[in-house]
C-alpha cells in the first residue's frame, strides 16, 4: 500500500474515532472564524448599508479604497494586525498578540471588507428599485438602508455563509498574528501546513477533509437559501399577479 494509500486511511481513522487533537484544532478554527465572521458582519453590514444610501463628497475615493481592499493579501493583512498588537504597536498593551483575540481581529480584518462590499452593492441594487418609493414617503436615510437590508435579508444570509467560509479558509494571517502554537493558537489552516512540511501527512488529511466538508456543507447552505428566496418571491409575484387579476 502506497503512502497516499496510508495516509488517506490513518486520516478516516483519526475523524470516526474522534481523534482528541483534531477536534480541538478543528472546533478552535470553528471559534475563531464565527467570532471573526460575527464582528465583520456587525461593522460590515452597517457600513456597507450606510454607504449604499449616502451621498457625499469622496464616496467616489471611499469605494475605490474598499474595492482595492478586498485584493489586500491575508500576510499583509496579517503584517498589519501584527505591528498593531507588537509590544511597540498602539494595541501594545492588550497583550493580544499570539493569542485567540489576535487571530479574531486578523480574521474580523480580511472579512469586514468583503462584507461592506456585498452588502454595499446589494442594499444600493435594492435602493434602484424601491428609494425612489421610500424617498416619498420622506424616509431618512438610515431608516431606507434599514428596510432594504430587511426586504434583502436572504441575500444578506448569502453574504454570511460567504464571509464565514472565507474566514475559515485563511491561513497567512492567523499564523502570523497566532503563531501556529499547539494546543493554543493552532487553527486547522495552519496546522495543515505545519503538518504538511514536518511530513505527518495523515492529520494534515485529516483536517484537509473536515475543512472540506466545511466548505462543502456551506455552499449547500448558500444554495438552500438562494433556492428558498427564489421561491419566496415567485410566490409574492404569483399573489400579486392574482391580486391584479381581481381588480
Amino acid at each position: 500500500m502506497n503512502t497516499l494509500a496510508d495516509s488517506v486511511l490513518t486520516a478516516i481513522h483519526l475523524i470516526a474515532t474522534a481523534d482528541s487533537v483534531l477536534l480541538s484544532i478543528v472546533a478552535r478554527s470553528l471559534a475563531v472564524s464565527a467570532c471573526a465572521c460575527l464582528l465583520a458582519c456587525v461593522f460590515g453590514m452597517a457600513a456597507g448599508s450606510w454607504l449604499a444610501v449616502a451621498r457625499f463628497r469622496g464616496r467616489g475615493i471611499v469605494l475605490t479604497l474598499l474595492n482595492t481592499s478586498l485584493a489586500l493579501p491575508s500576510v499583509v493583512v496579517g503584517l498589519v494586525v501584527y505591528l498593531l498588537l507588537s509590544h511597540s504597536g498602539p494595541l501594545g498593551f492588550l497583550g493580544w498578540l499570539f493569542s485567540f483575540q489576535a487571530m479574531v481581529l486578523a480574521q474580523t480584518v480580511l472579512v469586514v471588507p468583503i462584507v461592506t462590499a456585498l452588502v454595499r452593492q446589494t442594499v444600493e441594487d435594492a435602493e434602484r428599485h424601491h428609494g425612489e418609493q421610500l424617498r416619498s414617503l420622506r424616509a431618512r436615510s438610515m431608516v431606507r438602508a434599514l428596510l432594504l437590508v430587511w426586504d434583502e435579508r436572504f441575500t444578506l444570509l448569502t453574504i454570511v455563509i460567504t464571509a464565514f467560509g472565507r474566514a475559515v479558509s485563511e491561513v497567512g494571517a492567523v499564523m502570523v498574528v497566532g503563531g501556529n502554537i499547539e494546543g493554543y493558537t493552532r487553527v486547522m489552516t495552519t496546522a495543515i501546513a505545519l503538518e504538511t512540511s514536518k511530513g505527518d501527512l495523515p492529520l494534515a488529511v485529516a483536517l484537509g477533509l473536515i475543512l472540506l466538508l466545511v466548505v462543502l456543507l456551506l455552499n449547500i447552505l448558500a444554495a438552500l437559501v438562494r433556492r428558498w428566496r427564489e421561491r419566496r418571491d415567485a410566490g409574492l409575484s404569483g399573489l400579486f399577479g392574482a391580486a391584479g387579476a381581481v381588480q
